[in-house]
């Protein structure tokens, strides 16, 4: 299928599986709004990680390089001793980033339902 086609069909292509794809990666969507809330679109590798209690250091670089991969941020090496890596978000990522922020304010005002959702097995959220 074509960028912009036609997702009637409902191929594994189609835009709106296209779109669910940044929420199959668990992290991708917590490093956009955390990069665009609590950093204005940019952040060290260090400070990002800091910012997202859970993740561990080998899932951050693998999440980072992923989404470098496909556009959502740009990866700067600074000049120091040691190398300071800094990464962005770019044009793309900004406008992933209003998608990710829709989700999480609808999460914000629906927490009750969040909370009668059972945890799946693999949840680290803990049954009462």
């Amino acid at each position: 299928m074509q960028p912009g086609s036609d997702d009637a069909e409902g191929r594994e292509d189609c835009a709106p599986r296209r779109a669910l794809e940044l929420f199959s990666a668990k992290w991708t969507s917590m490093i956009l709004h955390t990069l665009h809330t609590v950093h204005d679109g940019r952040a060290r590798t260090g400070v990002l990680h800091r910012s997202l209690p859970g993740l561990s250091k080998k899932m951050l670089v693998q999440t980072l390089r992923e989404m470098e991969h496909s556009g959502l941020i740009e990866r700067h090496v600074e000049s120091a001793v040691p190398p300071a890596v800094r990464y962005s978000l770019t044009p793309l990522g900004r406008r992933f980033v209003d998608l990710v922020e829709l989700v999480y304010d609808w999460g914000r005002r629906n927490s009750d339902a969040l909370d009668e959702l059972r945890p799946r097995a693999s949840s680290r959220r803990r049954a009462d």
